[in-house]
């Protein structure tokens, strides 16, 4: 009997501290989005295409946002600004 609560005791800690990660619809559908934004930054760095940058910046900050990754959006905007002035110039 007392094994069988500190079994359930452990158990029931470890649920608790687990992290699980449900990614809503949105969010699967946005990680997709942004798997391709990547490969849109990884062609442009070998083509040095403006119009490749800026999809991939796009698409990328769709991820971030819907991750809520604040940080990241804003890194991602600077560079979206860069190419977007190199772009139009």
């Amino acid at each position: 009997m007392v094994m069988k609560g500190k079994r359930l005791w452990k158990y029931r800690l470890i649920k608790f501290l687990r992290y699980t990660n449900k990614l809503t619809a949105y969010q699967k559908f946005a990680s997709r989005v942004g798997y391709a934004g990547a490969a849109f930054l990884i062609a442009a760095q070998w083509t040095i295409d403006a119009r490749l940058y800026i999809i991939g910046f796009i698409c990328v900050m769709v991820q971030t946002a819907s991750r809520k990754q604040w940080n990241l959006v804003t890194l991602n905007m600077n560079g979206l600004i860069a190419w977007l002035t190199h772009f139009l110039k």
